[in-house]
């Protein structure tokens, strides 16, 4: 019979004592506060002595982490004073000079001034407002930082600040051109310039020292008119004559969702302001440069970029292609060289099928392309980022720019020459570059990529020209690098499968042995269970393609023929690595079912990252098509090559997997007796633009996308047990989507599902009580459907 279940809520002490216990696993056990576990230091940078890095640690079990501090003489860590690691935080956060001899960075709402050799400070503003993001520019000679909206330049040697910049609120008013004289007036005036010197030459002074006065006052700065939009990415060229920025002006008709808050302190229900729907009206933006020189403003011209007019291939499904519509595009960056001679930008397109990466002449806003990506599904990928920007992207010197790029197939590292437009490849390969970092130098890429293995990252060292990488770290596993501001030390986060994230220190260079400064990620009590090394394996899918998983195998004495699936979230994440994964409380619970006699594997199905290009985008335009397929081979391996019961599979997972669950238990009867769907997407046209819009396309556009994809259109299907549980107060996949699902299963007179909420619960959980009870309920739902 159907049920609606509202779990007890139970208070659990975060500090409640469990004794040191070698006893079996139990969901109460493994779902308790992750202190339990021990901690794993996070948020790793190094300070400016080029000898100290910090990190976040809570060895000591308090409520919240604490900085701590260790070193390259010191290895033992030590908690910073309290008082301290404000400061400490901001120089972390600060820019450094081209020679990387003083540092500049906000602390408190005022811009700093450090040398790096003597350790003198100088303090650059003390006011009541608020300073930020200073950089150095005018070759060096000035640090230019923000205050409010504006920037403004104060010079090292004379201590002058000067107002760089005026933002104003507002449209420009109409300029005087004498419109207002009548015609006789106009003729006179024509006839003076015309006849009389002294009045041309009047005219002409009087032109040239306003000219003269803008750019040499502050007080008679241009203003720059926002047109009642929102200012973004305001920058500075390195030698101080361009400022460029950015304004956006949202959409007047977009409609946002709210999601209502049960338990409050007040007792009374509140709403909590959420995001759109995929589908809605979307902002536009504009970007500029201001020639603090010549005095002029001008908008950055994408209107000529190749295949600007282009329309997404599967348009033909509906309607004969038209290449009229100059598609709307985000302009990030620039990107200027060292010296400022030459500035690059990143322009991705709104609906994200291409990237141009282009070469801008600051003087004319006219821009010329260098590499164009184009996606019939979406640009994304290591490296590449998002329609914000956020990619690796840069100088090696004057003339030679630097990306990364998916045009192989995978994201790998190239240049370009902006003065002959020559583009190298630095690097190729099956895998992935993953991270990209250029030296100090400019002679070398420190690189974090997954050559050795899908599941592993590790760090290298590459020539700028390319050739053979050399290989730094050497532990299998996951290394997160920092790199020391002197390019000599790595301070690094290593975990392994069934290891959590530790700290080490290590010379930046191969060979060199790494030192161990953590080692509390793992308590007496979490030690004294012998944690599964899960193993990572390969099957073949339908279409001959390898399809890597992790697989958890009983002791042969207790199989019970049973198999559990795990299908993890996000779409685009990589969970069957040889790291410590984030889904821990999963990795834990399925030790749990291991030891209980199931065999469990968690598949890198279609869409997830870690495997290049192809696998990043099988999914488009139909998410339950590929992947869900790999899920089902999955199960049929698990039949055929591990004696598996193919009666007695069971799936689960949460938000992405949640709505694979759906899709699986409504899509393919008799392959999976039972599911349960956690934070599920049920309907893609209910879910967000920015995630959503790059799959599926927008629903009005691409019904029969969204019409294949979402769970809600094959309910019918149902035929296995099913258990729903979703968090009241999610504000990612909303409970909305759980209630929707829900009504059209009582309209479908279905029986065999039930439906659990959580009311105080997010889209991650946060209390161990909430993620106790679920647990909870789906052990039983297997035990109930899966045992014999």
């Amino acid at each position: 019979m159907r049920k609606w279940v509202l779990p007890a809520i139970i208070l659990l002490s975060a500090n409640r004592i469990y004794a040191q216990e070698t006893g079996p696993l139990t969901v109460e056990k493994i779902m308790r506060d992750p202190r339990w576990m021990g901690t794993s230091p996070d948020n790793v940078y190094w300070g400016t002595d080029n000898k100290t890095v910090y990190f976040n640690w809570n060895p000591d079990k308090q409520l919240t982490d604490s900085l701590y501090a260790a070193g390259i003489n010191n290895h033992t860590p030590v908690k910073t004073a309290a008082g301290e690691r404000a400061l400490i935080a901001a120089k972390a956060g600060g820019t450094y000079n081209t020679d990387k001899t003083l540092l500049t960075y906000s602390y408190q709402g005022d811009i700093f001034l450090l040398e790096i050799k003597t350790g003198k400070t100088t303090r650059v503003t003390n006011t009541t407002a608020t300073e930020t993001d200073p950089v150095f520019s005018f070759g060096g000679k000035q640090i230019v930082y923000q205050h409010n909206r504006d920037l403004y330049g104060w010079d090292k040697t004379t201590g002058l600040t000067t107002q760089l910049s005026h933002f104003t609120t507002g449209n420009k008013p109409p300029a005087d051109s004498g419109d207002k004289d009548n015609a006789e007036e106009k003729f006179l005036k024509a006839q003076q310039l015309e006849l009389m010197a002294v009045v041309r030459d009047k005219k002409a002074k009087t032109a040239a020292a306003t000219a003269f006065n803008k750019l040499h006052d502050p007080k008679s700065l241009r203003s720059l008119y926002l047109q009642n939009k929102k200012l973004q990415n305001v920058q500075i060229s390195p030698d101080g004559r361009f400022i460029t920025y950015r304004l956006y002006k949202g959409a007047d008709d977009a409609r946002s969702t709210i999601v209502p808050e049960f338990v409050t302190a007040t007792g009374f229900t509140t709403d909590i302001p959420s995001r759109d729907k995929v589908g809605a009206p979307q902002g536009s933006f504009e970007s500029f440069v201001y020639d603090r020189q010549l005095d002029t403003v001008l908008p950055i011209n994408t209107t000529d970029l190749p295949g600007i007019k282009d329309q997404p291939d599967y348009v033909a499904d509906y309607t004969k292609k038209d290449s009229a519509v100059i598609r709307e595009v985000i302009v990030n960056g620039p990107y200027w060289s060292d010296q400022g001679t030459h500035a690059i930008a990143d322009i991705r397109s709104q609906d994200n099928k291409d990237r141009w990466i282009v070469l801008l002449d600051a003087v004319t806003g006219k821009v010329k392309t260098l590499n164009r990506q184009r996606d019939e599904a979406w640009i994304a990928g290591p490296g590449i980022g998002w329609s914000m920007g956020g990619g690796n992207i840069g100088w090696i010197d004057e003339n030679t720019c630097w990306y990364q790029s998916e045009a192989s197939g995978y994201s790998h590292l190239y240049t370009a020459n902006v003065n002959d437009g020559h583009i190298k490849q630095l690097t190729s390969g099956n895998y992935e570059v993953q991270e990209a970092q250029l030296s100090h130098d400019r002679k070398f890429f420190y690189l974090v990529t997954n050559e050795v293995h899908p599941g592993e990252k590790q760090f290298y060292r590459i020539g700028v020209n390319g050739g053979k990488a050399e290989r730094i770290t050497t532990m299998q596993g996951a290394h997160e690098v920092s790199i020391s501001p002197d390019e000599k030390w790595i301070a690094f986060r290593y975990s392994y499968s069934n290891k959590p994230w530790e700290l080490y220190l290590q010379p930046n260079k191969a060979g060199a042995k790494p030192v161990q400064i953590t080692n509390q990620a793992q308590s007496d009590e979490f030690r004294s269970y012998h944690w599964r090394d899960p193993e990572v394996i390969t099957f073949t899918a339908r279409d001959q393609q390898p399809v890597y998983a992790r697989l958890y195998t009983p002791d042969p004495a207790k199989n019970n023929g049973a198999a559990v699936i795990f299908v993890h979230g996000a779409g685009y994440l990589q969970n069957a690595h040889k790291w410590w994964s984030t889904y821990f409380r999963e990795y834990m619970f399925h030790n749990l079912l291991a030891d209980k006699g199931y065999t469990v594997l968690d598949i890198d199905y279609r869409g997830s990252a870690g495997y290049g290009r192809n696998w990043r985008t099988g999914i488009y335009r139909h998410m339950g098509g590929k992947d869900l397929e790999d899920e089902v081979d999955g199960a049929k391996y698990l039949a055929e090559k591990l004696q598996v019961d193919a009666q007695r599979i069971g799936i689960y997972g949460g938000s992405y997997g949640g709505f694979m669950t759906l899709m699986g238990m409504f899509t393919t009867p008799g392959v999976f007796a039972s599911g349960a769907a956690l934070r599920s997407v049920t309907d893609w046209a209910h879910y967000n633009h920015g995630y959503t819009s790059n799959i599926l396309n927008e629903p009005f556009t691409d019904s029969i996308a969204y019409r294949r994809s979402s769970p809600i259109y094959f309910a019918d299907g149902l035929k296995g047990k099913l258990l729903m549980c979703h968090g009241m107060v999610d504000t990612n996949v909303h409970f909305q989507d759980i209630v929707r699902l829900s009504q059209r299963l009582i309209e479908l007179g279905k029986d065999n599902w039930e439906l659990a909420v959580y009311p105080v619960e997010d889209h991650g959980f946060t209390t161990p009580a909430s993620w106790t009870d679920e647990y909870k309920r789906i052990l039983l739902l297997f035990e109930s459907t899966l045992r014999k």
